[in-house]
């Protein structure tokens, strides 16, 4: 596998997590140095381990869990998608019921958005490939592409205001539609 494919394969699997990092910041969850870092690092570490963790569940289990992989992401980001516009519907307080930079909705995040990157390290064991090269390339650009697109949510945010935590919310919940619409080849 050849570098060009690596940072092409890395650059597709990342634009989820910046998808969802640039939505988390649009609508006001990132506006510190703090959580830029656990949005990216956290993006950036679980896009490294799925593709491991893939890679050594080789054929056996991955075929039952492929069934159901594209649900899991679809549900976890509808969740937090539904939540981000309830927030920003509710007019009545500023204050944030629930930051996607931190806890448990971080985790739920992360996985969604790294599902495809188990499969990816699936394909990879069945080609006899190496993981730990392609992983730790897609960890990194995963960071950077979080990174830059939190940087773009910030500026957005103070554009729009709260506006963007309904956007954010709207646009998680078709990124899960797409996963879904993907897999079952729907589209």
């Amino acid at each position: 596998m050849t570098f060009f494919e690596i940072i092409l394969i890395s650059v597709g699997l990342a634009m989820d997590a910046a998808a969802v990092s640039l939505a988390a910041a649009a609508a006001g969850f990132a506006n510190d140095a703090r959580a830029v870092f656990r949005l990216s690092f956290h993006f950036g570490l679980f896009q490294f381990l799925m593709p491991v963790m893939g890679w050594f569940m080789g054929i056996g289990f991955a075929s039952h869990f492929k069934a159901v992989d594209h649900w899991i992401a679809m549900a976890l980001l509808g969740i937090v998608g539904i939540r981000m516009i309830q927030e920003g519907s509710d007019h009545s307080t500023d204050d944030p019921v629930g930051d996607p930079s931190r806890g448990m909705t971080m985790v739920m995040l992360s996985v969604a958005t790294s599902i495809d990157a188990l499969a990816v390290g699936l394909s990879l064991s069945m080609l006899d490939i190496n993981i730990w090269y392609p992983a730790a390339m897609i960890g990194v650009v995963t960071v950077a592409m979080s990174f830059l697109s939190t940087k773009l949510g910030i500026r957005l945010g103070k554009l729009f205001g709260k506006h963007m935590t309904v956007a954010g919310g709207v646009l998680l919940i078709l990124i899960g539609g797409r996963i879904l619409f993907t897999h079952l080849e729907i589209f």
